[in-house]
Order: C-alpha cells, then sequence, then structure tokens
C-alpha cells in the first residue's frame, strides 16, 4: 500500500465530498471502511498517515481500542468524531494522543483546517517521516490587488526571514493564516515545520498539554511521553491561533516560553529549548483585553514586536474580482472541471455584498459555484441562485399554516423574485419545468382576472 493513505473509519459520520476532493487533489488516498473487525490490525496493515475514527457514548469498549491502536502505532497521527461530544471524551482522547477531537457535526470548512494541519505535522512512524507537505519558495504567491494588502504583504515578505514575534489582527476569515504561512514559506525556517493550533478549541489544561506537552504518568491516562506543539515546531514557525483566548495562568507559561527559548513539559524534571518562531493572530482588539484584565500587557508587548493588521474585505472591494477568479480555478482543479468564468456584472454584484464571512465566505460562494451552476459563463442571476445578498430577507420568516396552493403560489413568486425574475432560473430554483411554471403563472393571471370581473 502506499505511504499516503487516509484511513476513515468514522462510518456513522460522512466525510464531505469537498473535502474528499481536496485530499485527493493533494495526492492522498482516501479508505473509507465501517470500522468493524479488528480495527488494530486494518491499521497496522494499511500503514495511513493519519486515521479519523468516530467515538460512541459508551466509552468503555472504545478507549480499549484506542490503547491497542496508540500502544501498537505509538506515532500515529489520530482525529477523533464524536455524535456525543463531552469533557471525558475530549479528556480521554488528548490523553491518548489524538491530534483533535471534533463534534460530529463540525463545519466542513473546520474539518479541512484539522485534517490539514494533521497531515502537515511531522513526527516518525514505523521508523519513516509521515508523509506530509510543507510551504517552500514560490509554492504560492498572495492574490492581492487592493494597495493596503499589497503593502502587508510586502512588509511580511521582508520581516520574513528575521526572528521578530509577530501578531496577525482581523477579523474572522480574512486570511490571517494565510498571511502566516506566507511569512514561514519566505522564511529560512520554511523546510522545517509550519505547526497551527487554534487556542480556543481546548479547555486549559488540555491546551497546556498540547502545547507544551506531557512526560509519561503525568495524570492518569498519560500512558506515554507526548510531544508538544513547541517540541514539533523545533526549526520552524508555530502558529497560534486565537491567542486572545489562552487563560491567563497559561499566558504566563507562554511568555517564559518567549523570554527564555525553553518549555516544560506537564510533569516534567527539566526544561527543553526549542528554536520556534512565533506567529499569534487574533479577532479582537488585544488592547481592549488589556483593559478587561483579561490579556497580559508583558505578553502582548512580547507577541506584537511585528503587528499586522488586515482589513475586512468589504474594505478591500478591488481584492474581490481577483480573489474569486483564483477560488474558481482552485476548485476547479480540484473537481476536476474546467474552472468558470465571472463575468463583470457578477464581480459588480460581489462588490455590493458586506461579506461578514469575509474571504472564507466568497471562498464558500466560488465553491458552491463550481459544485452547483452548469453554466461556464456565472452572470449575476446565475450568482443570486446560490447566494443571498445582504439586503435580501430570509424566505419565509416564519411558516404558517396555509392552504398549499397559497404557499405554492407564495414560493412561486419568491423565487422569481430571488432570480430578478428570470424564469428559467426560478424553474431550476423550484425543481420545476419552465413549461409548468409559466402554466402556474398564467393560471395565477387567468384568476386574477376573473377577480377583477366579478
Amino acid at each position: 500500500m502506499p505511504d499516503n493513505n487516509i484511513l476513515w473509519t468514522a462510518h456513522d459520520i460522512p466525510l464531505p465530498q469537498g473535502v474528499w476532493n481536496r485530499l485527493k487533489g493533494l495526492g492522498f488516498r482516501v479508505v473509507v471502511e465501517d470500522g468493524n473487525g479488528d480495527l488494530p490490525d486494518r491499521i497496522g496493515a494499511l500503514t495511513p498517515s493519519l486515521w479519523v475514527g468516530s467515538l460512541k457514548s459508551d466509552l468503555s469498549g472504545e478507549l480499549d481500542t484506542l490503547r491497542v491502536i496508540r500502544e501498537r502505532c505509538p506515532e500515529l497521527c489520530m482525529i477523533l468524531l464524536s455524535n456525543n461530544p463531552s469533557v471525558e471524551q475530549a479528556v480521554q482522547a488528548v490523553k491518548l494522543g489524538a491530534f483533535d477531537y471534533l463534534p460530529a457535526n463540525v463545519p466542513e470548512d473546520r474539518l479541512w483546517a484539522v485534517l490539514e494541519g494533521a497531515l502537515k505535522s511531522p513526527g516518525p512512524r514505523n521508523g519513516k517521516r509521515r508523509n506530509h507537505y510543507v510551504s517552500s519558495p514560490g509554492d504560492f504567491e498572495p492574490v492581492a490587488a487592493n494597495q493596503e494588502m499589497i503593502t502587508l504583504f510586502s512588509m511580511a515578505r521582508k520581516i520574513a526571514p528575521r526572528r521578530a514575534t509577530i501578531l496577525v489582527e482581523g477579523e474572522s476569515g480574512t486570511g490571517k493564516e494565510v498571511v502566516a504561512r506566507y511569512i514561514h514559506q519566505n522564511s529560512d525556517r520554511n523546510k522545517r515545520p509550519f505547526i497551527a493550533i487554534n487556542c480556543a478549541a481546548l479547555p486549559e489544561n488540555l491546551l497546556e498539554s498540547e502545547l507544551f506537552g506531557h512526560e509519561k504518568g503525568a495524570f492518569t491516562g498519560a500512558i506515554s511521553r507526548k510531544a508538544g506543539k513547541f517540541e514539533l515546531a523545533d526549526g520552524g514557525t508555530l502558529l497560534l491561533d486565537e491567542i486572545s483566548e489562552i487563560a491567563p495562568s497559561l499566558q504566563a507559561k507562554l511568555l517564559r516560553v518567549l523570554q527564555e527559548g525553553e518549555i516544560d513539559r506537564v510533569g516534567g524534571k527539566f526544561s527543553k529549548p526549542v528554536d520556534v518562531r512565533i506567529i499569534a493572530t487574533t479577532n479582537r482588539d488585544l488592547e481592549e483585553e488589556i483593559e478587561k484584565g483579561s490579556f497580559r500587557l508583558d505578553l502582548y508587548y512580547r507577541l506584537s514586536v511585528v503587528p499586522l493588521k488586515i482589513p475586512p474585505l468589504r474594505e478591500r472591494p478591488d481584492d474581490l474580482g481577483p480573489l474569486a477568479r483564483f477560488f474558481l480555478q482552485k476548485h476547479g482543479k480540484l473537481n476536476n472541471e474546467k474552472p468558470k468564468i465571472l463575468t463583470k456584472e457578477a464581480e459588480d454584484l460581489l462588490k455590493q455584498q458586506q461579506w461578514p464571512g469575509n474571504v472564507r465566505e466568497l471562498e464558500n460562494l466560488m465553491e458552491r459555484a463550481t459544485l452547483l451552476l452548469e453554466t461556464e459563463v456565472i452572470g449575476p442571476a446565475d450568482l443570486g441562485m446560490i447566494m443571498r445578498p445582504a439586503n435580501r430577507k430570509p424566505f419565509p420568516q416564519e411558516l404558517e399554516v396555509q392552504p398549499l396552493r397559497e404557499m405554492e403560489k407564495k414560493m412561486i413568486f419568491h423565487a422569481l423574485e430571488e432570480n430578478q425574475g428570470n424564469r428559467t432560473h426560478a424553474a431550476r430554483m423550484l425543481g420545476i419545468s419552465v413549461r409548468t411554471l409559466r402554466n402556474k403563472l398564467n393560471e395565477y393571471q387567468r384568476k386574477q382576472q376573473d377577480l377583477s370581473k366579478s
């Protein structure tokens, strides 16, 4: 079997097609199985780069299986999903060395971010390094037409070879991690790991173990020594995403790492030196958090040696066209389809939106356009079918019990309104033929004429 297998045995939790396509596009072979039989033997035979499994509410038998898997494959990277997430499960998952623990209904973009981070995480397996991919100079060039963004990327490239700690600020979805990866890519650390951790995803006690690692026997369930993210990123770059969510007690430990360049594993007796370049991101105003007393001033100064602030997408409309075209190219390639073309009128429609989800929201829309729209050239009406402009109200706000004929009529007129009167697009949205739609409209017109005569 090839060394780039991914085993998915979370049979009760479907793997999103978009994530599957992305993994295949990166050269990984995804093996989906029901998880029955001797799972440890199957994992040993397949030697996957990554295993994704599911947890049931009854942990008794599950934990025994996980322990066997961990003992046989101590360096296996695993992600655990749960239909009934709980703190107890999260604690056990982390103690057994899971890369991440997620609820079954995790959003697709969050699942992809975790999978991507796991596959980039370095580490030996069966005497070999895990098949992971790291950025190198020339991997990608930033997509930016806005002068403020061009200046920001220019500054990022200039400081990339330096050792300075960097704080990247901006709303959720603006591309903070993209900037962080760009800095790593253009630094002299680009051949070493880029490790990211979401500081908001774990409670304080688990986050400490994830960051600094722990020794065998440090707490109940710590069956082996575990390297933390700082050790995994040694020689490379560590991205601390959502740094504002770290508890004050951990902020003090993090400050010591930045000052001394060494970590203390949980339960460890000696400090361990690490050489890590820190990039922190936040969607909060840290100066406000300092005034509230929830963030340390000394840590803020340590992190913001070079502050970079990314403007929201609504403030840089000249980036919308280039970014949209980039995402259409990207998702066309990932889905083995000819990239679609965006008309100028469609770009103008994009510029009218508020984009609360920023670049992430725009990418989702372009991926949706790639998957759902049949036309090769995307116009405003085509976008209207798959997006909801900021000034358009949802329909219906509340469902009332009404005669089916009346509800049918309202839905037809709403579909026409959503598509600016285009009958073809309205019919496609309703799942009926244009002929059926035309007959219905003629019927409504006749009834209106009959009422006006009476």
